[in-house]
């Protein structure tokens, strides 16, 4: 199996995460012109190292590195720097791979993908509560599955995907252990990042409401279906609800006993709550400026008109 990582800027996660990768067949990242010692990091590390430059659109950098590179492996472990890979993990990806073809021509004999839980680590601490840990398609089979094809944002320099799941052909199994998912920056970084996103899922949501798609190519939104088509099903029912910040904060904090986290608890609660307000916020602005630029429309036309009059 390859482990193929993402990153920018991951000097302080990285080596912990590649600390955990020896079970692996071959490990790659691919970088995109990290300003830090990141490729430094993975190249000492024994880890190959790609470079990629985004230059709008799709596809971003997972599904780039799935189109473009050649693995000699039939299965990839999609990874985030900040995550780090369990040995109990380890042994239940060996188990659940026993059996399966070892070419990457081969026949698939079961699943195209696995879902793999992130164990949400915030502050220092592991979380049992709060509802923050989901579930992720990250064990695939390179030509059985496709990242999403969502909105394009004008001037968006998020160059990897972040909400887009993938689309998956053929059966999808589960596994039990969670990953470790322990971001090393800090808060600010934690924020900023966060603040980076919001502006896209605005965008996201505003296509969703206008035209009942979140894109051309999408998961299909489904209560009864797997984790990320149910969590799909739900996002597109929390678009439309009243006091949605509100409802997240009590989800976290409330239902899902985030409080029992303490103070961390209180804090990765309002964050969420936060998120959803700037994504709102900026929905709202965008609404403005497209009633902006009709009205600009409409004076231009009266101009026009008016210029074309006889005299």
């Amino acid at each position: 199996m390859t482990v193929l990582i993402a990153t920018r800027d991951e000097a302080a996660n990285l080596p912990k995460c590649l600390a955990a990768l020896a079970p692996a067949a071959a490990v790659v990242v691919v970088d995109s012109g990290s300003s830090d010692s990141t490729a430094a990091i993975a190249r000492e590390a024994g880890a190959e190292v790609v470079q990629f430059q985004h230059t709008g659109g799709y596809p971003k950098k997972r599904q780039w590195a799935l189109d473009t590179l050649e693995f000699g492996t039939p299965w990839v472990l999609l990874l985030d720097a900040d995550e780090v890979v369990p040995p109990a993990l380890w042994d239940e990806i060996a188990e659940a791979l026993l059996g399966e073809a070892d070419g990457p021509d081969d026949p698939i004999g079961g699943p195209s993908a696995y879902l793999i839980r992130k164990g949400f680590h915030f502050l220092g601490r592991r979380f049992r509560h709060g509802g923050f840990s989901f579930n992720a398609m990250l064990l695939v089979r390179p030509d059985r599955v496709r990242f999403e094809r969502l909105v394009e944002v004008p001037g968006d320099k998020l160059d990897m995907e972040v909400h887009e799941r993938l689309i998956v052909d053929g059966p999808v199994g589960r596994l039990n252990t969670p990953l470790i998912h322990e971001d090393f920056k800090g808060l600010e970084a934690y924020i900023d990042r966060h603040n980076r996103y919001s502006t896209w899922e605005a965008h996201l949501r505003r296509r969703l409401l206008a035209t009942g798609r979140y894109g051309e190519q999408t998961v299909t939104p489904k209560l009864t279906g797997n984790s990320q088509e149910r969590r799909r099903w739900l996002k597109r029912l929390a678009v439309r609800t009243p006091f949605e910040p509100h409802l997240w904060f009590a989800y976290h904090y409330i239902a899902k006993f985030g409080f029992l986290e303490g103070r961390a608890g209180l804090i990765a609660s309002r964050i969420r709550a936060d998120y959803i307000r700037q994504v709102r916020a900026k929905m709202h602005e965008l609404a403005l400026s497209d009633e902006t630029l009709c009205d600009e429309d409409v004076s231009d036309r009266k101009t026009a008109a008016f210029e074309r009059r006889p005299r």
